[in-house]
């Protein structure tokens, strides 16, 4: 499989901490959040290259690119301007359409039971296109709120609204089939900008759900940060003692 990584953004949420370095850089037990998931899709196994957008403090994705050393091939693709989510995922079909492949936003942190993860999208129910990754959020009125049908596939969708009905988070992270691409050219619409507002209402009910359990936030604030760091701590510890990491209570 091949991913990419969305990592262009301008981590405005999180300044000043992001007045010198790209929110994919921000580092987490003192590594970049983009480095822990190119470890984490290394360690996975599945996947032979990855992309990573750049667009805000690029140079700085760049100096990190050219030292850090991985198995899977790494590829920059720089923004003069900045495509949005959706934008990106078109400039790159002629690279992700040969296979089912993963999106993700690089300024999450995000522990991933992976063979239960790529379980989930190959006994997807039939006709789906894709699997969408959920959370249990605490702060369900900042987040994308799913509602799924019997199947657990994606009903409804309620984007960061006053009052949802219920915590089920979409936790931006997906594998995707090529099938996506031949829906989003007979939606026809005039412009994708955003995967969550522009693609993800024309693929449902036709995408399925995983649950992350292990552990999921999103690097939005210095507090969530702050969060993180202190988390990151404590699940590396039981990690390196060989324990599990199901039931931590990290949202």
């Amino acid at each position: 499989m091949k991913a990419l990584l969305l990592a262009a953004g301008f981590g405005e949420r999180l300044r000043p901490i992001t007045a010198m370095t790209p929110k994919c850089l921000v580092s987490i037990g003192e590594k970049p959040l983009l480095q822990h998931w190119l470890e984490r899709l290394a360690e996975s196994r599945q996947f032979d290259e990855v992309i990573v957008n750049t667009h805000y403090l690029a140079g700085e994705v760049v100096k990190f690119a050219s030292k850090y050393r991985s198995p899977i091939c790494l590829a920059l693709s720089h923004e003069e301007r900045l495509l949005g989510s959706g934008g990106t995922l078109l400039k790159h079909r002629s690279t992700l359409a040969n296979s089912d492949f993963l999106v993700a936003h690089a300024d999450n942190f995000s522990i991933i039971d992976w063979p239960s993860f790529f379980f989930a999208h190959a006994s997807r129910p039939e006709g789906c296109v894709g699997t969408m990754m959920t959370f249990d959020t605490d702060s369900p009125s900042a987040c994308g709120i799913v509602e799924t049908d019997a199947q657990g596939c994606v009903a409804k969708m309620y984007e960061k609204v006053a009052e949802p009905p219920g915590k089920l988070a979409n936790a931006a992270v997906f594998i995707f089939t090529p099938e996506v691409f031949e829906i989003i050219d007979r939606a026809r619409q005039p412009k994708i900008f955003d995967i969550s507002r522009d693609i993800l209402p024309l693929l449902f009910p036709r995408l399925t759900t995983f649950k992350n359990t292990l552990y999921h936030k999103d690097i939005g604030s210095p507090e969530a940060l702050a969060q993180a760091q202190q988390d990151y701590s404590w699940s590396s510890r039981l990690l390196a003692t060989d324990q599990h990491l199901e039931g931590i209570p990290l949202k």
